[in-house]
């Protein structure tokens, strides 16, 4: 009992002596440095991410579903991404996310978001214009990451309407670089029934007028009433019988035949569309200029591989975070400007600086062609220059948008 009284003792008195050291120390520091009021912390940037929940039939072939939080974790990835940057200069962001329904009212919850600054919108192009239309939005930035219709970005343009998806026009334009640099430009086209299948294929066809390739035939497949995972070697061999082509390209966005199309076409040519060869913005095996740490820090928040609109709901909030780090500042009028402002760049993990077409709002970004498991390619292609850059070799030029919504055109 004596030894363990002692110790205990002993303990006693060198925590004793270890606080009056302490206590000096502190009077030591309040005697040689200044006191400062402490600064009040400067309130969260509000960012609003804006989904409306679109019904999707399974899928073929046993491919995974569309993820469920598809745009949603790219977005919440921005924000970590932003916030992380942001705390050296006392900057903070928080990201609120509303889902919609299919069916239900967008307008009503754009307007439970309370005269927002800042929405990320991953919806259909008819909703991302009602929204825009608000008047409850007239000082809201939309940007959008779901809707890649090309007229969003032509007469149906919106001020405030910021583009980060590519439109369609960029990506079959991205495709045909890499068609005509190769020399295939006798193409076979092969759509689908659905009216995203038809805008695709418009877009094919503008796209090989644009680079001088050639529509050599057409036909539409409609994949309903046959299981082709049984009869696609006897289907596909008729639907693709055609004049000499040099590749098939599918207009098939939903996904309801284009990969059994590959290996069963007529004759022994590439597949090339939406799916076979494809053009996106990104990929799984999108690597270079460090993307592969994007696609590592994803994989951790995600638990899956990022995909093009989870990229897009990245690079939109990165985009805000990056403007509010040039200026320092959470002024959100101020972010505005400079974001719609020609002079805004921001990076992407795409090897150069990428930037907002003061004509229409679309980003300017380069695009790839994807083969399962490789980056074939990417675009703009070798060889396709532009007076300004080659980017804006990639979808509509200034002189071939109708956008005026913009207040002119660029100089």
């Amino acid at each position: 009992m004596r030894a363990g009284g002692e110790r205990g003792h002993g303990a006693t008195g060198r925590h004793a002596a270890s606080a009056r050291a302490a206590a000096c120390l502190a009077l030591l520091a309040g005697l040689l440095l200044p006191a400062f009021p402490a600064a009040a912390a400067e309130a969260p940037l509000a960012i609003h991410y804006l989904e409306r929940r679109i019904e999707r039939p399974s899928p073929l072939n046993n491919e995974d579903p569309i993820p469920d939080d598809e745009g949603a974790a790219g977005a919440e990835l921005g924000l970590a991404d932003s916030n992380a940057t942001g705390r050296f200069l006392g900057l903070s962001f928080a990201l609120t996310r509303t889902l919609v329904e299919p069916g239900a009212d967008l307008a009503e919850a754009f307007g439970k978001l309370g005269a927002p600054r800042f929405v990320v919108v991953n919806a259909p192009a008819e909703d991302v214009l009602a929204l825009a239309d608000l008047p409850a939005a007239k000082d809201t930035v939309f940007l959008n990451v779901g809707a890649p219709d090309t007229r969003l970005r032509d007469r149906d343009c919106r001020a405030r309407l910021l583009h980060v998806l590519p439109s369609r026009a960029m990506l079959t334009d991205a495709l045909m670089q890499f068609l005509v640099f190769k020399r295939w430009g006798r193409i076979l086209l092969v759509s689908g029934t659905e009216p995203a299948d038809a805008l695709y294929a418009e877009a094919l066809k503008a796209s090989a007028r644009k680079f001088g390739a050639r529509i050599v035939g057409e036909a539409r497949f409609d994949v309903h009433g046959a299981d082709i995972r049984d009869s696609a070697l006897r289907e596909f061999a008729l639907v693709t019988r055609s004049p000499d082509h040099d590749v098939v390209a599918v207009a098939d966005e939903a996904g309801a035949f284009g990969t059994n199309l590959v290996y069963n076409t007529a004759a022994p040519r590439p597949v090339v569309g939406t799916q076979g060869l494809s053009p996106a913005a990104w990929g799984r095996a999108v690597e270079a200029w460090a993307a592969v740490q994007l696609q590592g820090r994803f994989r951790k928040l995600a638990g899956r591989a990022m995909r093009p609109i989870d990229y897009a709901g990245w690079l939109a909030v990165h985009a805000i975070g990056t403007a509010a780090a040039k200026l320092k500042s959470l002024d959100p009028a101020a972010i505005q400007t400079l974001m719609l402002s020609p002079r805004f760049e921001v990076g992407g993990f795409k090897g150069r600086s990428l930037s907002f077409r003061p004509w229409n709002g679309q980003l300017r970004q380069p695009l790839f062609l994807l083969w399962p498991g490789a980056v074939v390619a990417a675009a703009p292609v070798e060889g396709f220059l532009h007076k300004r850059t080659e980017l804006d070799t990639l979808g509509l030029d200034e002189p071939e948008s109708a956008c005026r919504a913009f207040g002119g055109r660029a100089g």
